[in-house]
């Protein structure tokens, strides 16, 4: 993922943010081991700025595709925090599984804990000490020759929520063998098919659209 047409990524910018459609395999926030998508939003930007400020809104995984909106000014990023913390910005996702779900849809509502030593998502039927709430809602929209497609209303951002919770209705993301996945030869070791397909924002004096969207770049070619 090092070399990438950057302004290809971009969906929308303004003078105080930018919404990008992050590629699947790179990491989202500066890092001293690899290139992140903050790089080359910063590289970007300094070819108008001397010093960008480049402000994280929020974060996808690395192996997750999809929108996700930076700040260009602390002012803005103060905002969109904001919105952030009170569960203003409404993020749908599409996700690809292989095994199909008992329910056509559903919403699923576990206790979560992050899991520091294997860098997984544990799930709990009941609430503990260092777990917090996580959900989420599902539909089952297609068949695709990876599994099925499904929309997904997220309603909290834990870590790893989306793949552990589907993971444990027996349904993991095709491609994440981290949750038991089923791997295919076409799909890049980085990657999975979880893609950030949409982000709905409050009524703002910012300039944000009511929405916008990114139509999933998986395979879904029926089966």
């Amino acid at each position: 993922m090092q070399n990438i047409n950057f302004k290809s990524l971009i969906l929308m910018e303004t003078e105080d943010w930018i919404i990008l459609n992050k590629p699947s395999g790179m990491i989202t926030e500066s890092n001293p081991y690899e290139k992140s998508l903050q790089d080359n939003l910063f590289n970007y930007l300094k070819s108008t700025k001397k010093k960008p400020f480049v402000g994280i809104v929020h974060r996808l995984d690395k192996v997750t595709s999809g929108i996700i909106i930076f700040a260009k000014k602390k002012s803005i990023l103060k905002v969109l925090n904001r919105m952030i913390e009170e569960r203003k910005i409404k993020k749908s996702y599409q996700a690809i599984v292989y095994n199909k779900p008992e329910k056509d849809s559903d919403t699923l509502i576990n206790h979560l804990e992050k899991d520091p030593k294997s860098k997984r998502a544990i799930i709990h039927s009941e609430k503990t000490k260092n777990s917090k709430e996580a959900k989420l809602k599902y539909s089952l929209h297609k068949k695709s020759s990876y599994g099925y497609l499904l929309k997904i209303d997220l309603y909290t951002g834990r870590f790893h929520q989306i793949r552990a919770q589907l993971s444990n209705i027996n349904s993991p993301i095709t491609g994440d063998h981290s949750y038991g996945g089923k791997r295919f030869d076409t799909i890049p070791s980085n990657s999975i098919l979880l893609h950030a397909c949409k982000l709905q924002f409050p009524e703002n004096t910012i300039g944000l659209p009511k929405s916008i969207s990114s139509e999933i770049e998986l395979p879904i070619e029926q089966g």
